[in-house]
């Protein structure tokens, strides 16, 4: 997996200075800080400006105030001028892309796995049954409870620090957070355990970063375009696909994770494919579904709505029906934590 710093190359393009919009989080501005950086390194100038979203100041979780609560702000101040560019966790964003905007860079990936933060240094299968393991999703909550090892999953909510310190003062056992958040703030030492695919699916684009900006300035589409990862792109074009596929926000317990990987051809020559998986799972644990595809990456949207329509034969409609229909609370976090 791809963790490296996104870089700007062959841009040969000086603007004036860049306002790069972001939420104010430590996270977010630590990953709009990346987009900077590396416009700087290539000779634009470039600023971070703080913009406050609806998911920042609205108490409640995030399937109740609705999908899309943490980038709206930055999309109107995309479209007012107030900004030039927005940097978002592209998981915030919902899977319909407005017309008036494009996203012009999908950088480097971090690692988008979930990862375990526990007590003691307990990886999941040292913790007794009755643990109490903070989540963030229903997703995570779902594979948890599928994983049939008898934790008491407990609902998380506030900033990485606050959920850490969950752990550490002995409220909870452990937490289940993205890795990619605890890497890009520099305390990725702190992970117990980072959970495998075939344990937990992780979310539809976690780990990624959307770069956007207006669709109507092509000089500055092309100069960002020097931040592009093509992996990274396929893989989130698949993951996204399959969500919209099954028609499921953010907040749905659907996991997904595409990623290239090399492969041989009938002639024995090394070429890249794309292994797509995806998962459905029912909010108790009850039941859990998963269906995968390999292809060629340039089918990646195809590939990602394929595994989807396996998903829905297999009956995910149902497990998705009755995790909207369950009332339990959750965080209003956003972002990869």
């Amino acid at each position: 997996m791809n963790t490296a710093a996104p870089s700007v190359t062959g841009t040969g393009t000086t603007r004036r200075t860049l306002r790069i919009g972001t939420r104010g989080s430590l996270l977010a501005t630590t990953q709009s800080g990346t987009v900077r950086d590396a416009l700087i390194a290539a000779g634009q100038p470039a600023e971070l400006v703080i913009i406050t979203t609806k998911g920042d100041v609205t108490a409640g979780p995030v399937q109740r105030i609705g999908v899309g609560v943490f980038v709206a702000e930055l999309r109107e101040a995309l479209l007012a001028g107030e900004v030039d560019v927005a940097v978002h966790s592209y998981k915030d964003l919902p899977t319909a892309q407005p017309a008036d905007l494009v996203i012009a860079a999908v950088p480097s990936r971090e690692d988008p796995r979930d990862a375990l933060v526990a007590r003691d240094g307990m990886v999941l299968g040292e913790l007794p049954p009755g643990a109490r393991i903070g989540t963030s999703a229903p997703r995570r909550r779902a594979q948890l409870r599928a994983l049939g090892l008898g934790l008491n999953i407990q609902p998380l909510r506030g900033n990485i620090d606050t959920r850490l310190g969950k752990v550490a003062s002995g409220e909870l056992d452990g937490i289940v957070i993205a890795r990619a958040g605890l890497s890009r703030i520099g305390r990725a030492d702190e992970i117990t355990e980072t959970l495998e695919p075939v344990q937990m699916l992780p979310a539809p684009s976690q780990g990624a970063l959307a770069v956007e900006c207006r669709a109507d300035d092509p000089e500055l589409i092309a100069l960002l375009a020097g931040l592009e990862d093509s992996a990274t792109r396929a893989a989130v074009v698949a993951e996204r696909a399959l969500l919209a596929e099954l028609e499921a926000g953010c907040t749905a317990p659907i996991g997904a994770l595409a990623e290239v990987v090399e492969s041989l051809d009938d002639d024995g020559r090394i070429v890249d494919e794309l292994s797509v998986r995806g998962c459905a799972a029912a909010v108790d644990g009850s039941d859990s579904i998963r269906a995968s595809a390999v292809g060629s990456p340039d089918r990646a949207e195809e590939l990602g709505r394929a595994v989807a329509r396996e998903l829905l034969d297999l009956g995910a409609r149902e497990l998705m029906s009755a995790a909207e229909a369950e009332d339990g609370a959750e965080d209003k976090g956003g972002g990869d934590d």
